[in-house]
Parts: structure tokens; sequence; C-alpha cells
């Protein structure tokens, strides 16, 4: 059975609707709705509308604040600090970023930390913002405890993503986002909706043992990127969006999932570079496309027909899918249509006709 698919834009228009419905302010309801359908453009369904129910289910349990819009706590030079205000993920991520961006264009480079967040959903959408203009961004975040430090079998650190994002001029632009741990955690979430397995590498169970089972490994631990270097970069991030934010850290980030008493606490850090005050911008974007050409000539191993860059496969994906529509797994159609129902509205209109 072919999955059904959606069209992108009826996708965002159902997302924010749902989330309007449940109390969300209207702008707020559409930033949310179009970060989540950027993830399942890209390819990234563990961070795309799988996610609409729970973020719906934590606000109708009042563990997120649909009021009270961040806050700046401080801003000196070209550094900032915002309280999250424990507002959606998606919300507080687009006021640091245009922060940060402000800095930059002050300053040459922003910095702003975030705390008392949520989950602010794929890197990327950040990124992605700052290319469009002309600027560097890099994007930092703490997660709830997913994985333990290496020679450990309890989580203590979250996936703790990075992003970050590059303009280029006709070469897609340098796209990097990836998780600290060898798969995100959404990506066993959604393993273990399919009841499809999982390989080896991602994660232990919790005696510690490599394991195949999504459900026992989200009992366990991820496993880190590249080992003791993934565990490394994973504390620093934690460090830098927890401790140097004033946000949680650690195992005292609450699941998004499993603590229905608590908001998250997540930390975020956002770093903005303005290219201009080095190179004029189309100087750069030439440079960086003649660097790109370079990367990309270098002879291929057997069996590889081309170097990719960091972003492009996922460009390419989003390309294709506004041309022929998002596919949905039958679980996940499921769970979003009868999370519709209950806010009166009908997924189906967001279906692919053609």
């Amino acid at each position: 059975m072919n999955p059904t698919r959606f069209h992108w834009k009826g996708l965002e228009q159902v997302a924010a609707q749902v989330l309007s419905r449940a109390g969300v302010r209207g702008e707020d309801a559409q930033l949310v709705a179009r970060s989540l359908v950027h993830a399942d453009l890209r390819g990234v369904e563990s961070h795309g509308l799988s996610r609409l129910p729970i973020y719906v289910q934590r606000i109708e349990a009042g563990l997120i604040e649909l009021t009270q819009p961040p806050a700046l706590v401080v801003r000196q030079g070209a550094t900032a600090l915002i309280d999250g205000k424990n507002q959606l993920g998606v919300v507080v991520g687009v006021a640091a970023l245009d922060e940060a961006k402000q800095l930059a264009r002050q300053h040459g480079i922003g910095l702003a930390g975030v705390r008392h967040s949520n989950h602010f959903g794929s890197c990327s959408y950040y990124a992605e913002q700052a290319v469009d203009e002309g600027l560097i961004l890099l994007v930092l975040s703490n997660a709830p405890a997913s994985m333990a430090p290496t020679g450990g079998i309890v989580p203590f650190f979250g996936t703790n993503p990075i992003a970050i994002g590059i303009p280029a001029g006709e070469q897609p632009p340098f796209l990097l986002d990836m998780a600290t741990s060898v798969a995100a955690r959404g990506k066993i979430a959604l393993a273990a909706k399919k009841g499809s397995a999982i390989p080896e590498d991602w994660a232990i169970d919790a005696d510690g043992l490599p394991t195949h089972d999504p459900t026992k490994a989200l009992l366990g631990s991820l496993l880190p990127i590249g080992r003791a270097k993934g565990y490394g970069l994973a504390m620093f991030i934690d460090i830098v969006c927890g401790l140097l934010t004033g946000a949680a850290v650690g195992p005292g980030v609450k699941s998004l999932y499993d603590n229905w008493q608590d908001p998250q606490d997540i930390g975020h850090v956002f770093l903005c570079i303005d290219v201009q005050r080095f190179l004029p911008l189309d100087a750069f974007r030439q440079s960086m496309d003649a660097y790109i050409r370079q990367v990309k000539n270098v002879p291929t191993a057997p069996g590889v027909a081309e170097i990719l860059i960091p972003g492009e496969i996922e460009q390419r994906i989003m390309t294709a899918r506004k041309q022929d529509g998002i596919p949905f797994p039958q679980t996940v159609v499921e769970e979003l249509a009868k999370l519709c129902s209950a806010y009166g509205i009908d997924l189906a209109q967001a279906v692919c006709t053609a």
C-alpha cells in the first residue's frame, strides 16, 4: 500500500488550524506549522508533523504557556539573553533568531542565549532563514536525557543538536543539521510507531547491549557519534545552552513525552555572523560556489555517483516533495486524522489529488 501524499501548503493550513483551535495565537500557530512541515519537506519526518499530537497534548495539559511572549532579559554589546517564558519552542526560537540577526547587523556578530524554552523543532528551520538573508548561523540546543556519557548506560545528555547554515550563490548553501547522537531520538520513536527495526549502532538497551528493537532502545540509551567525540560535543552544548543561559541541564531537562508535571526548560544558543563585515556578500557567494565545486569535483570512490555537500540531499527531497507531495505512513496519517477530527478539522483537505 502506497503512503498517502499531502500537499505541503495544505498541511501548513491544517496544522495551523489545529493549533489555533487548541489555543495558540494565529501568528504563532502559523510559525509552528511552518516549522513542522519544513522538516517533513526535507525528509526529516522525526521532527515533522508526527510531533504535532504531542505538542497539542502538552498544550491541553497546561504545560506550555500560550499568552506570554518570550522576553528579553538583558542585551549587552553583541549578546542577549532571552527568557522563553515556557512558550512553544518555535515561537521562542524565532524570537531568538531575530535577536541574533539584529545584533549581527549591528556588531558583525550576534549571540542570543535562551532559557525556559520547549522543543523547538528542526534546527535547519532557523539556519535556512538566516542563509536566505545572507547570514551565517550556528544553532545549538540541549534536550531531554536520552544518551549516556561514553562508558555509561544511563542517559544523561540529550541528542543536543547542532546546525550550521552558510549562504552560497548558484550552488546550494551549506546546511548542516545533526544530532550529537548517531540518530535522533525522534527517528527511533518513529521506528517504534512503524514497528521497524533500527541499526545496531544507534542505541543500547537498558543493560548496555546493542539492540535492533526501537522500543528497547527508547528504554535504554542512544549512542553518540564518534563515541567519545560525540559525547564531548554533547556535553559542550549542554553547558553553553543550559549552564550559561540558566536553563536546565542533563537529566534536569524534562521529557517531551514522559513528564506531565513540569515544563521542559530547554536552552538554546543562536550565533549569527554578518558575512559583509568580512567580504562583500556577492564576493563571498562566488567564493563559496567555487569552493563547493572544488569539493564536488574530488574523484569519487567506486560505486559513488557524486559528492554531495551537507544539506544537498534534503534540498533535493524538498524540491521533489513540493512538486509531488509529502508521503506519510498510515500510522502517522491515522494519528493526525484523529487529532484533526478532535478539533473539527478534515485532514483530507491537504491530500494531494493529482
